[in-house]
């Protein structure tokens, strides 16, 4: 009984710590920046590019914001206008792999670095630079998207503000949410993916304009490069 129960314990070690992204349990990642004293936080935004990126953008002109969007491979054949729009607005693309499965943390090794590799070729015809950011679906990692990112060399971002808009449509549950949570140097997770979506976006910005928030990039958050050359 010992022996099950130490293999039972293992096991829900291990579930934990791959499904939250923010324990580094497989992979490092960078989920906010706890040494920031100023108003600054960093909005990123999954899932796109869709239809619905381009009311974010103009919202985010709007507000003088900068982000960045973590891109599906497969949403950027889609829509491979809207990712250069992204591009030309000043804001920062990132890798989200091609398929977003919901079978990706069961892939091997392999598959996932095809899956990154494809990503990129794709982000690369708009973006000054190779990929670096990648963000893994749903957010959980696994030892073989650690050792294809070993691989790839992509840095992995996270978040310490989560808005859960991609379960539930209620806004002023979302913004709630997203609002009780902000603090300097945090990362907000949202969607470019649903109109729900995008008016909380709004409103939250407004938010963060009334409290002298400044939003701004991810690079400028956590001092990393977006793009090698």
């Amino acid at each position: 009984m010992w022996f099950l129960g130490i293999i039972l314990l293992w096991i829900g070690i291990n579930a934990i710590g791959s499904s939250l992204i923010s324990s580094n349990y497989h992979v490092k990642a960078y989920c906010n920046n706890s040494s920031e004293t100023e108003k600054k936080i960093a909005i990123t935004f999954d899932d796109g590019p869709s239809v619905y990126t381009l009311e974010v953008l103009q919202l985010l002109k709007k507000h003088n914001a900068k982000a960045t969007f973590f891109c599906i491979g497969k949403n950027i054949e889609t829509h491979p206008e809207i990712l250069k729009q992204i591009i030309d607005d000043g804001h920062l693309a990132g890798n989200h792999s091609y398929s977003h499965s919901k079978f990706f943390d069961f892939y091997n090794q392999d598959k996932i670095h095809k899956e990154i590799i494809k990503t990129d070729q794709l982000l690369e015809q708009f973006t000054p630079g190779k990929i670096n950011f990648f963000r893994p679906p749903y957010g959980v990692t696994t030892p073989s998207i650690r050792r294809a990112l070993k691989v790839t060399g992509h840095k992995t971002i996270g978040w310490n503000i989560r808005s859960l808009d991609g379960g539930t449509k209620n806004q002023e549950l979302i913004l709630n949410r997203i609002i009780k949570r902000v603090s300097p140097g945090g990362i907000v997770l949202l969607h470019d993916t649903g109109a729900h979506s995008v008016l909380v976006l709004e409103q939250f910005l407004q938010f963060l304009q009334q409290n002298n928030y400044q939003v701004v990039s991810i690079e400028e958050l956590l001092n990393l490069k977006a793009y090698a050359n």
